[in-house]
């Protein structure tokens, strides 16, 4: 019997080619030393720098360290849960996490996994997206030029934000700092843009209110909250923001949408950093800090941009907020965040304590941007708000030391008097820029100098109240307009006058009704 060996070579060569082996190869290391958060492992000598590693039981850990003989990883989890002498897993994969749409009225920890007792988010509705990436460059990038309004006059007026840009939000505890960026979140419904919160070392209970403020005002239908409060691991709060970034970036790049991300707070994601470093035996600095916290917080923030048509579009602004010591903003970590954003919105503990809400120093506050972020109208407008304030502001310190004043002098400080008491603004009203336009403009140009004083708020809300159910078209010219031309100059005055009679003959009608009731 004789064999066709060339047909048999030729068979079994096929057969070795398509084989493919069932088995898969792993690196299995194991823990050495583990403490605070930290494991020191061996034997697994092809990991990477922010790669994932798996311990027992699903937990996860980031390699931070490469050493010679070992690599140091942080624990995203309790470091309680994972034992010396336990295995680990090389997952050859960069730190991701889930992003899209399906993530939408979510709360998820830094991981992107629900913690709000909702149920898992659908496997087929997200995709994975690792957390580091290199910010675009200047050729991808375009101007900033598109507002986003904040709801608030002070801020819309004279420190306005564009989208794509980096805000810095800095002040004291206690001085309305989450309550700025949350009512910002509130004025998007409605604007196609997707909102990021980033809770940073927070306490559950805060977050948890800043979820219900969000449900209330039907916010969180376009809202991604991200909690990584003060009892989670400190990794789980350093990966945070860079978390909530990478899901803002798919939004921008391939929704082509626009995106507000808010880091509450940075302080405390620096802290975090700090902790980490310090454990992982890294060389301290200055205020203990790592010599690369600039670094950190740059490449963050650098994400934040607003792409060129070609790329869609699509832009990521970012609300970042430091806490201050005492109005301290000289020491390292608002100094070096300070630099780095596009401006700031400086909020003070006097000016909160003495009523004047949103805090806002304007003296000290400052958007790089400026007016071209402003719709036409409120550009030309915040001109003259600027103007009289910085004119009521040295008024106002000269009369201090003169107990007789000339009659113009009087006149422009009660005037600044009521542009001040018209820029406070109570929390979670957010006001159209149309409305916030009609309320400076009846200011600037003397349409309240006849109301007394502690009635300019109340008579602010009867005229935009008035405004939006009578005059509903003014308040489109005012979005729409490129100038305030003798027209629509004319239509303000019989606007505000008409309103000012109305409401002066209902105050009467009260006043009489008051006084039959005496008799």
């Amino acid at each position: 019997m004789q064999f066709d060996t060339e047909k048999i070579k030729t068979i079994l060569k096929k057969k070795v080619d398509s084989y493919e082996s069932s088995s898969k190869v792993e690196e299995i290391g194991m823990v050495l030393q583990c403490g605070d958060g930290i494991a020191r492992i061996g034997g697994l000598p092809n990991a990477m720098y922010g790669e994932m590693v798996e311990f027992p039981d699903n937990k996860y850990g980031i390699v931070f360290n490469l050493e010679r003989d070992e690599i140091l990883t942080i624990i995203l989890c309790r470091h309680t849960e994972v034992k010396e002498g336990a295995w680990v897993k090389s997952t050859g994969q960069i730190i991701s996490v889930p992003v899209g749409e399906a993530l939408l009225g979510r709360v998820v920890n830094a991981m992107g996994q629900p913690i709000d007792g909702q149920g898992p988010i659908d496997e087929k509705t997200y995709r994975f997206r690792e957390i580091e990436k290199i910010a675009p460059g200047v050729v991808d990038r375009s101007p900033v030029c598109d507002p986003l309004q904040t709801g608030y006059k002070i801020v819309d007026a004279l420190i306005p934000i564009g989208r794509g840009q980096r805000e810095l939000i800095i002040g004291d505890r206690q001085t309305g700092k989450t309550a700025l960026a949350v009512d910002t979140i509130i004025n998007q419904k409605g604007k196609n843009v997707i909102c990021i919160y980033v809770a940073i070392g927070q306490k559950s209970s805060a977050i948890l209110d800043v979820v219900n403020v969000l449900k209330k005002h039907d916010a969180m239908d376009y809202t991604v909250v991200i909690n990584a409060s003060a009892h989670e691991p400190a990794a789980s709060q350093f990966i945070a923001p860079f978390a909530g970034t990478a899901m803002a970036e798919e939004f921008m790049y391939n929704h082509k949408k626009d995106v507000l991300i808010i880091y509450d707070d940075l302080t405390k994601h620096a802290q975090a950093y700090r902790m980490i470093s310090l454990l992982l035996e890294r060389p301290p600095g200055r205020e203990a800090y790592p010599g690369d916290i600039f670094y950190l917080h740059s490449r963050l923030l650098e994400r934040a941009s607003k792409l060129n048509s070609e790329l869609g579009g699509g832009s990521i602004t970012a609300l970042p907020i430091i806490e201050t010591q005492q109005g301290d903003i000289s020491s390292y970590i608002p100094t070096n965040v300070i630099s780095i954003t596009d401006g700031q919105i400086f909020l003070q503990k006097n000016l909160f304590h003495g009523g004047f809400r949103p805090a806002v120093n304007v003296g000290t506050s400052v958007s790089r941007v400026g007016g071209k972020a402003q719709i036409p109208l409120m550009r030309k407008i915040s001109g003259s708000l600027r103007i009289e304030l910085a004119q009521y502001r040295e008024r106002e310190s000269f009369s201090a030391f003169s107990s007789e004043l000339d009659k113009e002098t009087q006149m422009q400080l009660q005037k600044g008097k009521i542009l001040t008491e018209l820029l406070k603004q109570d929390k979670q009203k957010p006001m159209p820029v149309a409305e916030q336009i009609l309320s400076i403009y009846s200011s600037v140009n003397g349409f309240l100098n006849d109301i007394p004083l502690e009635k300019i708020q109340k008579f602010e809300t009867y005229m935009l109240e008035k405004a939006r159910n009578k005059y509903p078209e003014l308040l489109n010219k005012l979005f729409t307009e490129n100038s305030f031309t003798p027209e629509l100059i004319n239509d303000l005055k019989v606007a505000i006058e008409d309103i000012k009679n109305l409401y002066n003959q209902e105050i009467n009608l009260a006043g009489l009704a008051i006084s039959s009731e005496a008799h």
